[in-house]
């Protein structure tokens, strides 16, 4: 298989619409090499959904960032809270953050969430009136997870919207310096933060959590990066799942005027929604520790794997006919939560705000249309994440 010559997931076509080129690529091979960014750097990119389902899962492919770098030079300056967290630790570290973080999330927990996420939805729509324009991703997108998330670790009112704004230039592909001075801002706080609940006796979410973090064994250093990633990812990818399925339903009138007529099939509509434009379009970093195979295709050890997600989800030979939105189709086995170990622990909050966030727009404002051509939406310059930086609507 022939390398393409430059980094195809850098190119601005690639932001506004990845799913071509996600098809040349698979088309071309499943597994292949492609150069990433400058200085003569190569990965290998899985695009298929049964091989991206196979590397999910295969203890080879480490995420051990910190092995990976450690004979490497970097001029990178990351907060260990970010660099060293969960997503960037292999067994048995992971698995003692991941039973912590598991906890959080089980489907009692949420359900327990649920009239919370519901007034803070109302709360954030009480002022839409129908005639009115808004824009879905800063008034309800954004503000909804980061509110949950932030009420989960007891980040006081006033310092959410700052907090909120740090963690969204850690996905900011084009000034690596920003990334960092966002993971100190959001590592120092978190930290202080963390210090201060130890050092006050309270019974707030925040106490809970470090009574969790205890219980599980997490120390100090280890209970801030679980917090750290519980904020990123926790309203990140969330704001994308929201932003991505509204445009997708007004994109397909008769999927929002099916859903509109009975809310009660939007939690089964999800799945598809998550498969057909996925929040994370490629997943967080990998590295082969060993020649391996995957899918009958060579990797050899040494090298960054980047496994998409995004592109599985379009694979037609898992979904046919993928690059239709059929509310009728059996997607649970997508892939944008993940697969096997390291699989999204807070898919079922995920889940829940995006399900309370639909019913409102479609049962409160049913005839509710795009403010703007579809093809003008402006989309994050990151080849991570998916996700829509306005998505201008008038309401009705």
């Amino acid at each position: 298989m022939t390398a393409p010559r430059q980094d195809p997931l850098r190119d601005p076509r690639f932001f506004a619409d990845p799913y071509p080129t996600y098809d040349r690529l698979r088309e071309g091979c499943p597994v292949r090499r492609v150069p990433t960014g400058s200085g003569g750097h190569h990965a290998y990119l899985i695009t298929g959904h049964a091989e991206a389902r196979e590397a999910f899962t295969d203890p080879r492919l480490s995420k051990d960032t910190a092995r990976f770098f450690a004979d490497r030079p970097s001029n990178r300056d990351l907060h260990p809270a970010i660099s060293r967290n969960m997503l960037a630790s292999d067994p048995p570290v992971h698995t003692r953050h991941r039973r912590v973080a598991t906890r959080l999330f089980t489907t009692g927990r949420v359900r327990e969430l649920r009239p919370f996420i519901n007034r803070v939805v109302d709360d954030l729509t009480a002022t839409w009136r129908p005639g009115t324009d808004i824009d879905l991703v800063a008034d309800l997108a954004v503000p909804l997870p980061v509110t949950v998330v932030c009420e989960l670790l007891g980040v006081p009112k006033p310092d959410r919207a700052t907090l909120a704004a740090r963690s969204h230039d850690l996905f900011d592909a084009t000034d690596t310096d920003r990334v960092d001075a966002a993971s100190h801002h959001i590592g120092d706080y978190l930290t202080h933060l963390v210090d201060t609940a130890r050092a006050t006796p309270g019974d707030g979410p925040l106490h809970s959590l470090l009574r969790d973090c205890d219980a599980g064994g997490l120390d100090r250093d280890e209970t801030v990066s679980l917090a750290a990633l519980l904020l990123v990812a926790g309203h990140e990818t969330t704001t994308h799942f929201i932003g991505n399925a509204v445009l997708a339903l007004l994109r397909h009138p008769e999927a929002f005027d099916r859903l509109r007529r009975d809310p009660d099939l939007i939690p089964g509509a999800l799945d598809e929604l998550l498969r057909f434009d996925s929040p994370v379009s490629v997943a967080t970093f990998r590295h082969s520790t060993e020649d391996l195979r995957v899918g009958g295709f060579d990797i050899p050890a040494g090298f960054p794997v980047l496994i998409a997600p995004g592109a599985a989800n379009r694979d037609p030979s898992a979904f046919p006919d993928p690059n239709h939105l059929d509310l009728d189709r059996d997607a649970g086995a997508h892939l944008s939560f993940g697969h096997g170990i390291h699989r999204c622990p807070g898919a079922p909050l995920a889940r829940a705000e995006a399900e309370i966030a639909l019913r409102t727009l479609l049962t409160r404002f049913p005839a509710t249309r795009l403010a703007a051509p579809a093809t003008s939406l402006p989309w994050r310059r990151t080849r991570l994440t998916r996700g829509l930086t306005t998505l201008p609507l008038t309401l009705a």
